[in-house]
């Protein structure tokens, strides 16, 4: 039996110095001005031997383990600096376990295994480290550094969901259950800030590639059992024919592991084979010695089948330069063959496959997760508690930075493609958005508009952009929209820009001395600034700010920030390629080049131009990227209908993981060549796909269109009279329409730390159907979207939650909520609802943001309960709403006395209208009633700020 002696020193600054001895071992702890650090004994090398609890907040705590006598000290690079009063809290001490509580939870901590449980106020569990702490210490060494690898073991109860963690590609919401490895990728982006359904979050403070919820690695396919086509044992039958006649077999030999998932893994194919000529199966029989789900990941460029058990699981195509993954079930029992096709065709000479698979987990393991990463100086995460999804996410913006404003027409449409090659082409564009009506607030210039042999220049190429000053200021004055422009962390060998950077030790060497060559023909040998280093990153504003920001430019684009420095290559060629940083090893910091590159952009044009708001569109991001006024995109995702399916839950987990400004393709980046020429049947069917995308995008924080050829203008899409050009038309228009109310929402980002696309987690928690939906989203607080992601759908199944009476947004007719309705979805129009007890702020038609006020506003009232909502205006573009120079109108409608109230105005904002009306149209049960924008209100009210209100009749 375990004894425990307690002696307490007292020691300088009120702080108290406690030893515990348990048996011949003795704990010590440190209580300090913000927490405790304790410790322990260390029965074996390398377990816990020190641990620190710092109180941040009511609701916060932050947890670091290390095996040494100290953690680490070094700043990081997600958590700013903590500001306001210190939280109260108390530390005391009973049987055995250290106990610091606040107001709102409290923290448990076992003073022999350093275990940690989290309860709320009332002593309900919110989490629990594994028995003995779930703690692992590896040694590891990076540039000679010795570090860790780190793991955290949590425990989790069987209906617990697990959410966020950046953007990932396989149509995956609830990540229970599953991997998800945190590595910047072009199409993946990694945020290690996990939300949970018990409304707790878990900020992992690393920079390392780290792997979430089922923390072990993928195993080759050669340790299960396989077999051939033919039967026999080991491997299975790998057959290369030729793609203009498949009965023509070139190669076909044994394969045990289907592992080519990378540019170096080229040679691994038959000698001499060219991957553009070739169609390759692999077929035979799998099996095991486990029962249980086993998880197969597939990655695939070029068009791919896979068949288990006789059923195709996927079908999919991914441009040849950019795979994809998809993670499939299977549920296999052991002594039994499971029959496995995969049928791949490249579809270019340089393609990319693999097919690796994992074991079921074990029954502890089914009711744990985890955080395991490949090098940290300790084992460093932060617990976040709130009442609400909301209040989580708001602990997370509070620990790593407010999302600022974004301008808002940002939150208007967005025109790009891959790429106007000429200046007049551009021109030409915006124009015939004007002349046909078409709303519109920002073009987007995509690369090379410089010299072939500049990239990085940072200068227009003047034979195709002649003008580009006087380019910018047609956009501006002429079209009224906005003008963002593309700029790489890129720079070509030999150009000033390099020799300048080179000079200074500004750059990566390695791909430089490794003498690779871009895809750009005839190839150009280039690297990457170093965006850890702090005066790289000031010169590399000064160089975009003296090139280009001078010229007017609006905004920025960064693109291949994950860093894409050569493409494809393995993880271990990438971290060769970064290596070293300016902060030390590229192992440890591989995840964070695309917050240091987005804090250099935005902290110089800030201090360049301090009331012009900054706005960053970036292809990967990290925790407290949103500081940086950073949007990420979704990347080089490809125009097929299981991709636009997937960017539904990547959305929805990105925005879930604290960063509120998301955006895709509208229509897909990369495009088979089906529909570059198509025949009558694939022009359909491409301009099916982009409308339906266009519908899914409205909703979007961010409503951008972009893609290669064809051209994704919706005038190239579709003739005029075309439905398809029709709906994309309504959409844009309506998400003009909306603007009072997008406008709010972005408005509560900032004030109240708001998430924008909403999870239906978010809001309706209690209900256990909507656990993994990953084809709906709120949009705000009152829409329900449902996008049509299926090739000639003309119906959908929609889910509405229970608790909550719901509205059709066309029709006006009620619903019951906790059912499931087949929904028609007619190719023009997509499923939209809006939750009972809610107002909606509806303003007239624009062409862009700022053509002019919002008024008259008409308020549709969407009566059944209580419903409130906070109209949010100020200057739009500058940096003043950060000093107070903005207005609230808070809308109160009250169910019981069927009254509406538009309350009293706070703040004020220079040109804010002093008078304004509102038209008020209600909608009940009993009330149907179409959303017509300009129909006779039920009431108008004339508002000067003090409140008034309305009744219905």
């Amino acid at each position: 039996m375990l004894t425990l002696c307690c002696r307490a020193f007292l020691l300088g600054c009120g702080s108290l110095l406690l030893t515990v001895t348990a048996g011949a071992q003795t704990v010590r702890v440190d209580k300090q001005a913000d927490g405790v650090l304790i410790h322990l004994p260390q029965p074996q090398p390398n377990a816990t031997r020190t641990l620190r609890l710092q109180v941040v907040s009511s609701k916060i705590v932050h947890v670091q383990a290390s095996p040494l006598d100290s953690v680490s000290t070094l700043k990081s690079l997600m958590v700013v600096p903590q500001t306001g009063p210190a939280a109260k809290w108390q530390y005391r001490e009973k049987k055995g376990q250290g106990i610091i509580s606040t107001d709102d939870l409290t923290a448990t901590v076992s003073l022999t295994t350093g275990e940690i449980r989290f309860a709320d106020s009332k002593g309900r569990p919110i989490l629990q480290e594994r028995a003995n702490g779930g703690k692992a210490f590896t040694p590891v060494l990076a540039n000679g550094q010795q570090l860790y690898q780190v793991e955290q073991v949590f425990a989790s109860p069987a209906d617990e969901g697990l959410y966020g963690l950046g953007q990932h590609q396989n149509g995956t919401m609830n990540y229970r259950g599953q991997q998800v490895e945190l590595a910047q990728n072009n199409t993946e982006v990694a945020v290690p800030f996990l939300l949970s359904s018990r409304n707790y979050g878990i900020l992992w403070d690393n920079y390392s590639i780290t792997k979430v919820s089922d923390t072990r690695d993928y195993e080759p396919l050669s340790t299960l059992k396989l077999y051939a086509a033919d039967g026999h044992e080991g491997w299975l039958t790998a057959t290369y024919t030729q793609k203009k006649n498949p009965q023509d077999v070139i190669v076909q030999r044994p394969e045990s592991a289907l592992n080519y998932e990378f540019l170096e893994d080229q040679k691994n194919f038959p000698a001499g084979l060219k991957l553009d000529q070739v169609l390759a199966t692999w077929e035979g029989s799998i099996a095991t010695g486990v029962a249980g789900k086993h998880h197969f990941l597939l990655k695939n460029a070029g068009y791919c089948k896979l068949y288990l058990d006789g059923k195709l699981v996927v079908d999919k195509w991914r441009q040849a330069w950019n795979p994809g993954t998809s993670v499939v079930e299977l549920d296999m029992v052991p002594g039994r063959k499971y029959p496995l096709k995969l049928e791949w065709n490249p579809d270019g000479g340089e393609s990319y496959l693999g097919l690796k698979w994992m074991a079921p987990q074990s029954a502890q393991r089914q009711l744990e997760y985890g955080f395991k990463s490949e090098a940290g100086p300790d084992l460093n995460y932060y617990l976040v508690h709130g009442s609400t999804p909301d209040e989580v996410i708001a602990g997370y913006r509070q620990l790593t930075g407010p999302a600022p404003i974004m301008p808002k027409w940002a939150l208007g449409l967005w025109q790009s493609r891959e790429r106007y090659k000429t200046q007049q082409e551009l021109l030409n564009v915006a124009a015939e958005f004007r002349k046909r009506r078409i709303p519109l607030d920002n073009i987007v210039l995509d690369w090379s508009y410089w010299k072939p042999a500049e990239w990085g220049s940072q200068e227009f190429d003047p034979s195709r952009f002649a003008d580009p000053d006087g380019m910018i200021k047609t956009l501006h004055e002429r079209d009224n929209l906005h003008f963002m422009i593309s700029v790489w962390a890129k720079i070509y060998e030999g150009i000033p820009v390099y020799r300048d950077f080179s000079a200074k030790g500004y750059l990566y060497p390695r791909n430089i001395a490794n003498r690779t060559k871009d895809w750009i023909a005839p190839g150009y040998t280039s690297t990457f600034y170093d965006a850890f280093n702090p005066q790289a990153r000031t010169a590399f504003w000064n160089l975009m700010n003296s090139k280009l920001f001078t010229k007017g430019i609006d905004a920025w684009w960064m693109d291949a920030s994950e860093p894409d420095i050569y493409s494809n290559t393995n993880v271990q060629t990438r971290k060769e390629l970064m290596n070293p940083t300016f902060l030390g090893s590229s192992t440890q910091y591989f995840n964070a080049f695309p917050l240091q590159n987005a804090k250099g952009i935005y902290e110089g044009q800030r201090q360049t131009a301090p009331n012009q708001r900054v706005f960053l569109l970036t292809r990967s991001g990290y925790a407290g990227s949103q500081r940086y006024a950073a949007a990420i995109w979704s990347g080089d995702i490809a125009s097929r209908w299981e991709d636009f399916k997937n960017q539904i839950p990547a959305g929805l987990n990105f925005a879930m993981s604290g960063i509120p400004y998301w955006t895709t393709d509208i229509g897909g980046f990369a495009v088979e060549r089906r529909y570059e020429h198509p025949n009558p049947a694939d022009l359909e069917e491409w301009r099916e796909l982009n409308t339906r995308w266009y519908q899914y995008g409205a909703f979007c924080p961010l409503f951008r269109v972009h893609g290669q050829f064809p051209y994704r203008e919706i005038f190239n899409i579709a003739l005029e009279i075309h439905p398809a050009y029709q709906s994309m038309l309504y959409y844009d228009q309506l998400r003009y329409r909306l603007m009072p109310y997008t406008y709010s929402l972005a408005g509560q980002v900032h004030h109240q730390h708001g998430t924008v696309m909403r999870g239906m987690m978010m809001d309706f928690g209690a209900d256990p159907a909507v656990r993994n939906i990953a084809d709906e989203f709120m949009y705000g607080p009152s829409l329900l979207a449902a996008p049509v992601t299926d090739y000639k759908a003309r119906s959908r199944p929609v889910y509405l939650p229970t608790g909550n009476g719901w509205f059709d947004f066309y029709s006006g007719k009620h619903y019951a909520g906790g059912q499931q309705l087949a929904v028609e979805a007619p190719l023009e129009r997509m499923p939209l609802f809006v939750r009972e007890g809610s107002i909606v702020p509806v303003g007239p038609a624009l062409q862009y943001a700022a053509e002019k006020a919002a008024d008259p506003i008409t308020l549709y009232v969407y009566t059944g309960r209580d419903a409130q909502f906070t109209l949010y205006e100020d200057e739009n573009v500058n940096y003043n709403y950060e000093k107070g120079a903005f207005a609230t109108i808070p809308f109160n409608y009250s169910e019981k006395t069927k009254t509406l109230t538009v309350g009293e105005r706070k703040g004020t904002f220079p040109g804010m209208p002093a008078q304004r009306t509102f038209n008020i149209i209600w909608v009940g049960k009993d009330k149907l009633t179409t959303f017509q924008p300009e129909a006779t209100p039920n009431a108008v009210l004339t508002y000067s700020g003090n409140a008034v209100t309305a009744q219905m009749k």
